[in-house]
């Protein structure tokens, strides 16, 4: 007799309906699954069988062949274990099929036939509203992401007895729901706080400038100089998720298996900071099945790359595709798949490889081809990439001596928020969120300069050597700092401050 169970399966971020086919024929015992299963997949054998034993039902000593449609796309994970019980059980007429095509399952089966989680239960929901189906059988730990997708029911189960008890109409599950107008908390509290930052005002200038506008930021200084306190210290600043947003980072963190189980979307930006030893694929995301990198996982957050220099010259290379385009592209033989990855790129370093060239109170042990060495393997093109150059110099003991008194963060995010408004109504229908994220027409339409300032910077790209990118990241970069000010035009001084934060690219005169 053959069953029919519908599940999921992921492709990027998206999920897609597979079909398992379960046939039960004479034969000697055996258990195959078809369909381009990966390892994951195959062994879900092992487990149904002792899920179906344990939870006191009879395996078949029959010949079982389980199909999983579409045969031409690979299917990886432990997502089919439940459906695969399931389509055995009916296969054998203990499941009736009257409720089988009403319902998607999903599932990982342990040997005594609970379920537990598993990856891409959000995108999941998301994909079976578009289909038609009643509601989704899923892990009880899978049951709070899946519940933001309104209009269809999300049954969470615990084992797999339970599920069969359900399909047959011996009982009934409560459907499980969220108040989604409670998501996001009304005031979001962090653990860092930006007065808790001695002294650095200038850098805390460029970082509200940077989080107003969504711009990329390299800071360089010596050791100790609180780079690293600084950018943690950047989420507290951020503008809150929106609901798209938060659905969108959420769909990466739920393929990827990082979603709490008490938690129904990423409500915060996310912070990621890899450390310099990681790959390309790590960074980007790849795999034999492609899966999201690290710069997927700040999607809509921040990506904070420690001590740039020390990163393999590769890896930094690849970041030029996400920061130009706000995603990722990877190709296979197979299949080519693209993930999200528009972030905010902050990054730090040290001026030279003894890191005290700028440090007024220690001697520079290096010499002008380390330097030259250490600096150069931050390519140049990577550099007109990212919109703010701030220099950090080394705290002073009478900043930190004093009391703690600076901003606080919610302070400077009220004003962040407030410029984020403007680009947001700026922008209404664009597909655009923040002044970082214009391109040349937009530029052309929303950042008209007048005389003086115009003079200005015709006398900055001529004497100090910038990029064509350079002139339109100072061109961003002034919007953001007129629309901190609330200022509907861009004017000289906005246009001044924007030059002094592209030291690095600058010509040597």
């Amino acid at each position: 007799m053959i069953a029919k169970i519908f599940s999921s399966a992921i492709l990027g971020i998206d999920a897609y309906i597979v079909q398992v086919e379960v046939d039960i024929a004479r034969g000697l015992p055996s258990f195959s699954t078809v369909g381009l299963a990966e390892g994951a997949v195959r062994e879900s054998k092992d487990r149904v069988k002792s899920a179906i034993k344990n939870s006191g039902f009879e395996f078949p000593s029959h010949r079982i062949t389980v199909n999983l449609a579409p045969a031409d796309i690979k299917k990886e994970g432990s997502a089919f274990d439940l459906p695969i019980a399931v389509g055995i059980l009916a296969a054998t007429e203990l499941v009736p099929p009257d409720r089988l095509d009403q319902y998607l399952l999903l599932g990982e089966l342990s040997l005594n036939g609970e379920v537990k989680p598993v990856r891409g239960a959000l995108p999941t929901a998301l994909s079976l509203k578009n289909n038609g189906y009643l509601g989704l059988l899923l892990p009880e730990a899978n049951a709070y992401e899946a519940a933001v997708v309104e209009g269809i029911e999300i049954v969470p189960v615990k084992t797999l007895g339970e599920v069969v008890e359900f399909l047959n109409g011996a009982t009934d599950l409560p459907t499980f729901t969220i108040d989604r107008e409670h998501l996001f908390p009304s005031q979001p509290t962090f653990p860092l706080d930006f007065n808790e930052v001695k002294g650095q005002e200038q850098v805390k200038r460029a970082l509200e400038i940077a989080a107003a506008g969504g711009h990329n930021i390299i800071m360089i200084g010596p050791p100790g100089s609180g780079k690293t306190m600084l950018a943690q210290r950047l989420p507290s600043i951020l503008p809150q998720l929106t609901f798209e947003e938060a659905l969108e980072t959420s769909k990466v963190y739920s393929i990827m298996g990082l979603m709490p189980g008490d938690r129904a979307l990423v409500t915060t930006r996310p912070f990621r900071s890899p450390h310099h030893t990681i790959s390309d694929a790590g960074l980007i995301g790849g795999g034999q099945i492609p899966r999201p990198g690290e710069v997927s996982l700040a999607h809509n957050g921040v990506l904070f790359l420690d001590e740039l220099p020390e990163f393999k010259k590769n890896v930094l290379e690849v970041l030029r595709q996400p920061l130009e385009d706000g995603q990722v592209t990877i190709s296979r033989a197979i299949t080519s798949l693209t993930y999200p990855a528009r972030f905010m790129l902050v990054a730090a370093m040290n001026p030279c490889p003894c890191g005290f060239l700028s440090d007024p109170l220690r001697e520079c042990q290096c010499t002008y081809p380390q330097i030259q060495r250490y600096k150069s393997k931050i390519s140049g093109p990577l550099i007109d990439r990212i919109d703010l150059h701030i220099e950090v110099p080394a705290v002073k003991f009478k900043d930190l001596t004093e009391p703690l008194g600076g901003e606080s963060s919610e302070t400077v995010r009220a004003r962040v928020q407030a410029a984020r408004e403007r680009q947001k109504e700026r922008f209404l229908a664009r597909n655009v969120y923040c002044n970082a994220q214009m391109g040349p027409r937009l530029i052309k339409k929303f950042c008209p300069l007048d005389a003086e300032a115009h003079r200005l910077l015709e006398q900055a790209m001529e004497y100090l050597g910038f990029s064509a990118r350079a002139y339109h990241r100072i061109l961003k970069i002034s919007r953001t700092i007129a629309d901190l000010e609330s200022e509907p035009h861009i004017r000289s001084v906005h246009v001044s401050e924007a030059i002094q934060y592209r030291s690095l690219d600058r010509r040597v005169l």
